[in-house]
C-alpha cells in the first residue's frame, strides 16, 4: 500500500507533463536551425497530426515553466510538518488525507482550467503539493516502525519504487487517455484511482505492528526483536541540535539535491523534449517518456536485493554499499543524457541513451533514498521531511531554468540544460562520497537524547548559581 501510495501521487503529480503538450499551442518550428525536422505520416510537420487543436491554449515555454513548478510550491511547505505529526501521531493519516487531497484538487483541474485559465491551474498546484507534501516523510516514519534493518534496502526500495511506475503508468496511460480522448479525461481517471487508494488506505493499513489487529503475534516478536534497539514507538522530542550539525545528514542533503535536479529535470521535461524537439507524436510520446522509468524501476529493485545481500553477507559496509549506489545513480544518468543531446535527431539512439541513464539512476533507492533510515530510524520521518523537502526545491528551479533557457525548444538550448544537470550531479556525488555514512548517530537513542537535555539544564543551573553567588 506504500507504493501504491506513491505510485498514485506521481500518477497525479506527472501527468500533467505530458499533458500539458496538448493542453498548449505547439511550438512553430520552421526547421532551418537547430530543430529536428521529422514529418508524421499526415505531412504535417508539427507533432499535432493525432491530437485535437481545439481546447488549447496560449501559454508560452516560460507560462509552462511556472506552471510545472508551481507543484513544487506547495509540495516543500508541507514536508517537515508532514514528518513531525507522522512522528508523534502515526504515519496513516499524514499520508492518506495527503493523496486523498491530491487526488480530489486532481478531479477538480479541468474545471479550474476552464475557469480560470492558467493562473487557476497554478494556485490548484500549489494546493496539490501541499497536500503531496507529507507522503514521503509519513511514509519513512511507517516504514522505520515495520522494516527491520537488514531489510530496508529491499522494502525502502520497494516502497520508494513507486514513483518510479507511477511515472511509467502517468506517461503511457496519459498517453494513450489524450490519443482518444480529451485532456481533462487524464485528471478524471488518475484523480479517482486516488480516492479508491484511500479508502483501502484506511481501511488495512496501520502505523505500527502493535496496533495492527490482524498481525502475528511471532511476528511482532520479530520485529520487536530486530528492531528495538534504535527504533521506539514514542521518541523523547527532536533533537534538532545534533541533528543540523551532523556532517552525514548534510551529505545526505547534497546528494538529494542531485538527484532530484537531474530526475525532476527529466520527469518534468522529457515529454517536452520528445514533442518540441524530437516531434514525436502524442501516443509515440507516452511511450518514449515512459520506457526510461520503467527500466529504471526494474534497475532499483535487482540493486536493491544486491545490497541487502552485500550487507548481510558482510561483502561490503552498508556505508560503501550507500556510497557505490548513490555514485553510479550520479555519474551514470549523467554521462548519458550528456551522450543523449549530442545524438541530435537520432531518435531511436536519443532513447537509448535516456533509457540506459535512467536505468543506472535506480541504484539511488538502495544507495541515498534509504540512508535516512540508517542515520536514524526514530527520527526517519524528520529526517526524510529535511532531506527531500530540501531536495524538492529543484522541482521548483527546474521547469523554470527549461522555460528560460530553451524557449524554441532547439538542441542547443536543450544541450545547455543537460550540461548543468551533469555538473550537479558531479558536485553533489563528490560531496556524499566524502562524508556520508550508513551507520545509526548517537543522537538516534533517546537515552542519549535525555542525558544530553539534562546536563545542559544542570550546567544552565550552574551557571545561575554561580551567578547568583558572585553577585
Amino acid at each position: 500500500m506504500g507504493f501504491l501510495a506513491l505510485l498514485n501521487a506521481y500518477t497525479m503529480r506527472i501527468c500533467l507533463s505530458i499533458t500539458i503538450t496538448e493542453m498548449a499551442h505547439p511550438i512553430k518550428h520552421n526547421f532551418e536551425d537547430d530543430t529536428c525536422g521529422f514529418r508524421n505520416k499526415t505531412g504535417d510537420s508539427n507533432n499535432t497530426g493525432d491530437s485535437k487543436e481545439t481546447g488549447r491554449y496560449d501559454w508560452d515555454e516560460r507560462t509552462q515553466g511556472l506552471i510545472l513548478s508551481s507543484f513544487y510550491w506547495g509540495y516543500v511547505l508541507t514536508h517537515l510538518p508532514g514528518g513531525i505529526l507522522a512522528e508523534k501521531f502515526g504515519g496513516k493519516y499524514s499520508v492518506g488525507l495527503g493523496i486523498l487531497s491530491t487526488a480530489i484538487f486532481t478531479l477538480l483541474t479541468p474545471l479550474v482550467v476552464e475557469w480560470g485559465d492558467w493562473v487557476g491551474l497554478i494556485v490548484l498546484r500549489i494546493l496539490m503539493g501541499l497536500g503531496e507534501g507529507t507522503t514521503f516523510p509519513a511514509l519513512n516514519a511507517m516504514l522505520a516502525q515495520w522494516t527491520p534493518p537488514e531489510e530496508r534496502s529491499l522494502i525502502g526500495s520497494m516502497v520508494f519504487a513507486g514513483a518510479q511506475l507511477g511515472t511509467v503508468i502517468a506517461n503511457l496511460a496519459s498517453g494513450l487517455i489524450l490519443h482518444s480522448y480529451s485532456w481533462p479525461a487524464v485528471f478524471y481517471v488518475f484523480g479517482g484511482i486516488g480516492v479508491l487508494w484511500f479508502v483501502v488506505w484506511v481501511l488495512i493499513c496501520y502505523n505500527n505492528p502493535y496496533e495492527h489487529p490482524f498481525i502475528s503475534e511471532r511476528e511482532v516478536k520479530y520485529l520487536h526483536e530486530r528492531m528495538n534497539e534504535h527504533t521506539h514507538t514514542k521518541p523523547p522530542p527532536i533533537p534538532w541540535r545534533h541533528m543540523l550539525r551532523s556532517v552525514p545528514l548534510w551529505a545526505l542533503i547534497a546528494a538529494q539535491i542531485g538527484h532530484d535536479w537531474g530526475f525532476f529535470t527529466m520527469v518534468t521535461d522529457l515529454p517536452k523534449y520528445m514533442s518540441s524537439v524530437l516531434q514525436y507524436p502524442i501516443k509515440d510520446n507516452a511511450l518514449v517518456s515512459a520506457l526510461p522509468y520503467l527500466v529504471m524501476w526494474f534497475c532499483s529493485l535487482a540493486s536493491s536485493w544486491l545490497a541487502d545481500w552485500i550487507i548481510t553477507r558482510g561483502v561490503i559496509s552498508r556505508t560503501n554499499v550507500r556510497k557505490i549506489g548513490t555514485t553510479i545513480a550520479s555519474i551514470g544518468p549523467g554521462v548519458f543524457i550528456i551522450a543523449a543531446s549530442y545524438a541530435s535527431c537520432d531518435r531511436t539512439l536519443v532513447v537509448a541513451m535516456f533509457t540506459i541513464g535512467m536505468a543506472m539512476m535506480g541504484t539511488f533507492y538502495p544507495g541515498m533514498k534509504v540512508n535516512g533510515l540508517d542515520l536514524s530510524p526514530n527520527y526517519s520521518g524528520t529526517l526524510m521531511a529535511i532531506v527531500n523537502g530540501i531536495g524538492a526545491f529543484t522541482g521548483i528551479i527546474t521547469p523554470y531554468i527549461v522555460g528560460e533557457l530553451a524557449p524554441q525548444q532547439t538542441l542547443t538550448q536543450w544541450r545547455l540544460v543537460f550540461w548543468i544537470v551533469f555538473v550537479v550531479f558531479i558536485i553533489t556525488n563528490i560531496i556524499f562520497v566524502v562524508y556520508a555514512s550508513g551507520e545509526v548517530q548517537y543522537w538516534n537513542n533517546p537515552d542519549f537524547i535525555i542525558r544530553d537535555r539534562e546536563e545542559r539544564q544542570l550546567r544552565k543551573a550552574g551557571k545561575k548559581q554561580a551567578s547568583l553567588e558572585k553577585s
